[in-house]
């Protein structure tokens, strides 16, 4: 039974479940830092410039998704069939119309609606052909009827070669007409008077073709090379290890590294360990990260930190990615292509950062424990205030961490994608998990990674053999988001 378990990750007045600004816009952050603006100009001297973080400059932040929108109902008037006379057809279309237009302009879609509603099926395949010839990205069909074409429509709008929403207001379907398609690859049916998951609808139709643009910088080893990420779309831009290094030697405690240093150390709960020195170090990772974004006009950011940086004069990027997954940037430990996915899935879904995170047993509370040296701290949404955190010691007892606190309580949501990189082994899957933050694990005494979140998950998996591995943590439960999410994208999700 599909149930409703959090808002839409979309601002409007649709009724949406999760309070969401416009995720194409920028963070209004206030650590102090200089910016690349207009998505890709060169880093600024002088004065640090508050509010304007480092951008995306990749195509993946340069897409405009393209979603083409129809009615389908028969032409005359309703009668007796269903939706029958009691039904306002007129006014659901000037409803539907309005909240559909809203969505598309808080996204920053090229949204094109259909002037007068398909009144046949000849109508249909003529809209889906066209929409198929000028490659557009989504489908969405809102349906108005329960007759005549209007379901085979439904269906030829399904097996398009278009990802595609059907949206069926209630009294406009039987389960006899949704159960052909309610697990179709590449296609999600809302059958619902709540408009909000028909905006979600259209925010993953915008975030699959985002993906599909997205362009991840990968420092690692020494050769230089561009490789598809399996059937995710996303292409990973190989570059050397001694890229960042030899960049992070260049540039030097600047204006914008000091100031952004001492903010830190200023909304610090407490600095243990971590020396002033340290904090600068690591600040000057985000502005070398930053750098090697624009050179390769990428969207994220992924290093084979320990392998590249352990035996370097050079600091760790802990506070780099955190400030970065804060800024909208997807920013990804250990070159870990699977997590690459996992954290751009959460960023163009959900408008927040996630955290990766190795996975650790705890038997006595049935729990695991997330544990990583780099968390992002605007786990609530990148527009909402970030958490508290300490800066702390890298678990290697050197460099510096935010270790952010999670709150106690907090719903959260778990996902892994796990890439087939051979055709022959089938789509990539994904392992899904919804729980609920226990606490946060104190490290010393504990050994390990010092952010260290523990959380009782829901399924009942037997913790010491829990799937999966880099898992994303995130703020929300969006199980059921994530999934539709899948099946629209066509990868295989397995809930655990």
């Amino acid at each position: 039974m599909r149930k409703k378990t959090s808002r839409c990750p979309l601002e409007c007045s649709c009724n949406n479940y999760v309070d969401r600004r416009d995720f194409l816009r920028g963070s209004a952050g206030m650590l102090a830092g200089s910016v690349l603006l207009g998505g890709c100009s060169s880093i600024m001297s002088g004065p640090a410039v508050k509010g304007v973080p480092i951008r995306a400059c990749g195509p993946g932040s340069k897409c405009v998704p393209v979603i083409r929108a129809a009615f389908v109902r028969r032409k005359e008037d309703y009668g007796m069939w269903w939706p029958g006379a009691v039904y306002d057809g007129e006014a659901a279309r000037k409803k539907y119309t309005a909240q559909m237009q809203e969505t598309a302009k808080k996204l920053g879609v090229k949204f094109t609606l259909r002037p007068e509603p398909i009144y046949s099926l000849t109508e249909a395949e003529q809209w889906v052909a066209k929409a198929e010839a000028d490659r557009a990205d989504g489908l969405f069909l809102v349906v108005l009827d329960r007759q005549q074409h209007s379901w085979p429509t439904a269906r030829k709008v399904a097996q398009s070669k278009i990802s595609s929403i059907i949206f069926s207001p209630l009294g406009t379907s039987f389960t006899t007409n949704t159960v052909h398609l309610a697990e179709a690859p590449g296609c999600v049916v809302y059958s619902t008077n709540d408009f909000s998951q028909a905006a979600y609808g259209m925010k993953m139709l915008s975030a699959a073709a985002k993906m599909r643009q997205t362009r991840c910088v990968v420092i690692k080893g020494k050769k230089r090379y561009d490789t598809p990420l399996a059937d995710m779309g996303i292409s990973l831009r190989h570059v050397p290890a001694k890229t960042f290094i030899e960049e992070y030697r260049r540039l030097g405690e600047s204006k914008e590294v000091l100031a952004m240093a001492e903010d830190y150390m200023r909304r610090a709960r407490q600095r243990r360990g971590a020396t002033r020195q340290d904090v600068i170090n690591g600040v000057k990772s985000y502005y070398v990260a930053g750098k090697i974004l624009e050179k390769e006009q990428a969207d994220a950011i992924t290093m084979d930190c320990l392998g590249a940086l352990w035996n370097q004069k050079a600091s760790l990027p802990c506070i780099a990615w955190s400030r970065m997954n804060d800024d909208r940037i997807p920013a990804i430990c250990e070159a870990d292509s699977g997590a690459v996915a996992s954290m751009i899935m959460v960023h163009y879904l959900f408008d927040r950062p996630g955290f990766q995170q190795d996975p650790v047993a705890d038997t006595a509370d049935d729990a695991i424990i997330g544990a990583h040296c780099s968390c992002a701290t605007r786990l609530n949404g990148f527009d909402k205030s970030p958490e508290p955190f300490d800066l702390v010691h890298h678990h290697g007892n050197r460099d510096a961490v935010p270790r952010t606190l999670w709150q106690k309580g907090m719903r959260v949501t778990s996902v892994d994608v796990l890439p087939n990189f051979k055709k022959t082994d089938g789509p990539s899957r994904v392992l899904i998990s919804a729980g609920t933050v226990l606490e946060n694990m104190e490290v010393p005494p504990s050994g390990g990674c010092v952010v260290s979140v523990k959380v009782k998950f829901d399924g009942g998996q037997e913790v010491l053999s829990f799937p999966g591995f880099h898992q994303v943590f995130f703020y929300g439960d969006y199980k059921e988001q994530l999934k539709d999410f899948c099946q629209l994208y066509k990868i295989k999700a397995q809930v655990v």
